[in-house]
């Protein structure tokens, strides 16, 4: 799957799309409480600005494209949820193991201040988005601003970064590899 597939620009006009589980299918790594902000507010409120035209447009198509790669990329948590096929092979290729691979995710992400992105590059590289950029080579994206972690995790957002790696569904990563 393309990057471009989760994305419906039509006569410009932007959609989020919509989430293949429940709102509550992602509890406890995930609560109610913070897919109804984080999704149905702050998500929603890029489409709908963008489709308004209202504040910068090409902010709030990245945020749009971004939320519409984050939210299908999730699955109910699994106590132990690992990668497999190809994201597995290239995982491993690049860091030698899941585990590895988890601690360098964890190492960039923690030095980052401010509002970021975090996410696996298609080629095995650990990148990073500040604030909201479209972007073509993204595999695995984990949103790295505030808004992701304090409804369920208040400041701890290393323990919300150990426990979203339950609900990565990667069946979906494999695809847009």
């Amino acid at each position: 799957m393309r990057a471009s597939d989760f994305l419906t620009e039509s006569k410009e006009k932007l959609e989020l799309v919509d989430l293949p589980y429940s709102r509550t299918a992602l509890a406890p790594v995930l609560s109610k409480a913070n897919i109804d902000n984080h999704y149905g507010k702050l998500a929603k409120g890029y489409v709908d600005r963008y489709n308004k035209d209202e504040g910068d447009r090409t902010f709030n198509a990245a945020g749009a494209f971004l939320h519409n790669l984050f939210f299908p990329q999730f699955r109910a948590p699994r106590t132990s949820n690992k990668p497999n096929g190809q994201i597995r092979s290239l995982i491993e290729r690049k860091f030698g193991s899941f585990d590895e691979f988890k601690e360098e995710v964890a190492e960039k992400a923690m030095k980052l201040q401010g509002s970021y992105w975090i996410y696996l590059s298609k080629t095995g590289t650990i990148k990073t988005i500040q604030n909201h950029q479209k972007r073509t080579d993204i595999a695995l994206l984990i949103d790295w601003w505030e808004h992701s972690w304090i409804t369920d995790y208040g400041a701890d957002k290393k323990k919300y970064l150990k426990n979203i790696w339950r609900i990565i569904n990667w069946d979906e990563i494999n695809k847009r590899l």
